[in-house]
This record gives C-alpha cells, sequence and structure tokens, in this order.
C-alpha cells in the first residue's frame, strides 16, 4: 500500500475550495451532464461544496437546470420560488414546507436555503427563458404525485375528459391505504397492478406543456407530465422490490435519467444540467461490485447513451467526522458520529497521504490507478456506524469517476427541525 500511497501523493492536489476549483470547473464546463456526487445524504460539506461548484457552472458556464435525487412535488415548490413565481411563497422556509415526508432533511435544510436564496437572487434579473430551475427526478412521489396531477387538471379549464381518465387510473390505488409496500405486494404476488392505466395516462398528458402559451402555464403543464412520469415510475418501483432488489434498484435508475431527459428537452437544444445524487447513482456501476449483481446507474447509463465526452462525474468522501441520518427507516434523525475508515480503504489511503482535503483528476496520467480495486465508503439515510465495514463498495475510483474530492473531517448538516438528537 505504501506505493499506492505515493501515488496518491503524487496525483492529488490540494483542495481549498471550489472558489480555487479551475482545473476542475474547466474539465466539467463542456460536458452535458455533470454529476455532482455525495458520500452520505446528511453531510454539510458536500451539500456546500456542490452548491458553489453548481453557482460556478451557472454563472461561467451557462448551465440551467438543477437536477437532484428528490421528489418532483416537493422540489417543484421550491423550483417556483427560486424562479420568483408569484404563488409560491413569501419566503424560502415556506417554500420548504412539501419536505414534510422521511427524510425530510436531504432537503430541508440550512445548506440548502442558502443555495436556493442564492438562485432565487441569480434569477431575479433574468429573463424567463435564461432563470435556472431546480428539479427533483427521484420516483418516491406515488401518492404526492397522484394528488398534484388531480389538484392540476381540477383547477384546468376544458380538462374534464383528462380529469376523469386520471381518477379512474388512480381508482386501482386507492385500497392500498396510501402505502406503496403494499402495493407492491398485491401487485407483485397477486397480479393486482395498476400498470395499464396510469401508462394509457402518461400517454394522454405528456408533451402538454409543447402547446401551453406563457411560460409559467408551460412548466405546470411539464409539472402535470413529471407527476404523471413519476406515479407511472413508483408504481413498476414498488412492484418490483418485493421480489427484485437488483431490478428495483435499476427501475429507480432508469427513471431518473428518463426524468432528466425530458427536463432537458423542455429546456431546449444546448441545454446542460447539474444533477446531485448520491455517489452510488451518479458513479459508474460498472466499476464497482454493482455490475456483479446486475445493477445500473445514473453515471453508467448517461455514459452509455452519451458518451464520456458529455459526462462528467465528480465523486466526494470523508475520513470521519459527524453525519445526519437515522437508526431505521422512518425514525428520527441524529448526528451521528463517522468513525475513521477503515484500513485500506480509499478514504483511509487518502487521509494516510495527508490529513489535507485533497482533489483527483482522473485522466491518462492517473492510469496507473485504472487496476486498483479500493473500499470506497458510501452511507445511506439510515446508518449504523457500529456496522461500518459494511458500507464500502468496492471500485475502481479512476474509472468510476472524472474526479474526487475528498475531505478530510466533515460535520452533519443543518436540517429544519427541532427534533435533531445526538448519538
Amino acid at each position: 500500500m505504501e506505493n499506492l500511497i505515493n501515488t496518491i501523493q503524487l496525483l492529488a492536489k490540494p483542495y481549498h475550495s471550489p472558489e480555487h476549483a479551475a482545473e476542475v470547473i474547466k474539465a466539467a464546463s463542456s460536458a452535458k451532464f455533470v454529476l455532482l456526487g455525495e458520500a452520505s445524504h446528511g453531510t454539510s460539506e458536500y451539500y456546500r461544496d456542490r452548491a458553489a461548484l453548481s453557482k460556478r457552472l451557472v454563472t461561467e458556464h451557462g448551465f440551467r437546470l438543477i437536477a437532484v435525487e428528490g421528489d418532483w412535488p416537493s422540489c417543484y415548490t421550491l423550483n417556483r420560488y427560486v424562479k420568483g413565481y408569484d404563488d409560491a411563497g413569501t419566503n424560502v422556509r415556506e417554500a420548504l414546507r412539501d419536505f414534510g415526508r422521511w427524510p425530510s432533511w436531504m432537503w430541508a435544510n440550512r445548506e440548502i436555503i442558502e443555495f436556493a436564496e442564492w438562485l432565487r437572487q441569480y434569477n431575479a434579473s433574468k429573463p424567463e427563458e435564461e432563470k435556472v430551475g431546480f428539479y427533483g427526478i427521484d420516483l418516491y412521489s406515488l401518492w404526492e404525485s397522484m394528488d398534484e396531477i388531480i389538484t392540476y387538471l381540477e383547477a384546468k379549464p376544458g380538462a374534464e375528459s383528462d380529469l376523469i381518465a386520471a381518477k379512474q387510473a388512480f381508482e386501482c390505488f386507492e385500497p392500498h391505504d396510501r402505502d406503496g409496500q403494499r402495493y407492491g405486494v398485491s401487485a407483485s404476488l397477486y397480479g393486482e397492478g395498476c400498470t395499464d392505466e396510469i401508462v394509457e395516462l402518461l400517454r394522454k398528458l405528456q408533451h402538454k406543456w409543447k402547446t401551453q402559451g406563457p411560460h409559467v402555464d408551460r412548466e405546470d403543464a411539464l409539472s402535470l407530465e413529471m407527476n404523471a412520469l413519476a406515479v407511472i415510475g413508483a408504481e413498476a418501483y414498488y412492484r418490483t422490490m418485493i421480489q427484485h432488489d437488483a431490478e428495483s434498484w435499476n427501475v429507480r435508475d432508469r427513471h431518473m435519467v428518463e426524468a432528466l431527459e425530458k427536463l432537458m428537452d423542455y429546456y431546449g437544444d444546448g441545454s446542460r444540467a447539474v444533477v446531485w445524487e448520491h455517489n452510488t447513482h451518479i458513479g459508474d456501476a460498472r466499476y464497482t461490485d454493482m455490475a456483479e449483481d446486475g445493477m445500473v446507474n445514473v453515471g453508467q447509463l448517461l455514459r452509455e447513451k452519451y458518451g464520456v465526452d458529455d459526462v462528467y462525474a465528480i465523486g466526494y468522501g470523508t475520513y470521519e467526522g459527524t453525519v445526519i441520518a437515522g437508526r431505521s427507516w422512518g425514525s428520527r434523525e441524529q448526528v451521528m458520529k463517522v468513525p475513521p475508515a477503515i484500513p485500506n480503504s480509499w478514504e483511509e489511503l487518502l487521509h494516510r497521504a495527508g490529513p489535507e482535503d485533497k482533489l483527483i483528476l482522473f485522466d491518462a496520467s492517473t492510469a496507473i490507478l485504472d487496476e486498483i480495486t479500493l473500499g470506497h465508503r458510501a452511507i445511506g439515510v439510515v446508518y449504523h456506524p457500529e456496522r461500518e465495514r459494511g458500507n464500502y463498495v468496492p471500485s475502481v475510483m479512476s474509472k468510476r469517476y472524472d474526479a474526487f474530492i475528498y475531505f478530510d473531517r466533515t460535520h452533519g448538516l443543518s436540517p429544519i427541525s427541532n427534533e435533531i438528537v445526538y448519538s
């Protein structure tokens, strides 16, 4: 390992701040998709760094679309706030009101407040066609998206036939008491799914934004389609997850790519996106043990479709610190200790190479790393520090990412919640 540590010392550069990250910004700026990862969903440094890099990509290189690992309905409320729409609430905390479902801290936090306020200020002086949007591309909003579709169609003059179709499509979900897993059991084991109904609904609703006039109406029509897409994605996810863990993962990541592509279509020719998701989604799955289980992810799918020149993936990691997470799904969020990385993991070797924050750009000069597989820490919304060894994904780092940003010590982010406890 000493030779590898020496190699890391030669390749890594001190990372002082995103304001001084000219090399990585230059390398990423020509891509169509810039993917910004995170090694947890609860670390302040990852959120702040992604925000700072995103600001530079927006102001210096014309990126106009921020897509995140969040639900469409709640992120769309925040999107309307940052774009300055009249019905979006008078302050950012009001605009975050829809991030109520666990894990709410992922987006209802002070780090996002700061970024949202910057986006709103940036957009204030821009014409509608130049404003930067903030959107969720995940699929967990099955019930919320159905509610949004009904609300939209009820308020839309002349939408009576679409409203009837939507209500008929959603009737088959009613016996499941707004419980995705309960629906999944019924659909997977007993064949009582709603696939045909919602596919037909999506067919009816898609591309309606293309026929709208004023910009706000176009984006609301886009939201209608994106909510329908979320319903069809969530239905497939819950139906699949009961029996096929790997395939349900694939359903989710394929959905996120499709949602991202619909946003790119909406923004038009030449549009480019910054994507915020966990490392496990943006770091090419072909260079991890995920591939052995037949799993794909967003980073892989985008590289395969658009080519490596149009996709730039930046991973993140830390040696130790604290993180916001829960002990079980739905439990109260806690500030947990992130223990020192396990010996001979990627993060531990970066620490031994020197305790300063680091940046590594992977290119032809780092080919020596291309045959080396190392454990790379991944912390989810549910975390058990005492079971640390199970949190590492074997990865060829120089193939999985285009660049990697390492923070030697990190801190839990700042949720907008009075229920935080410490452990």
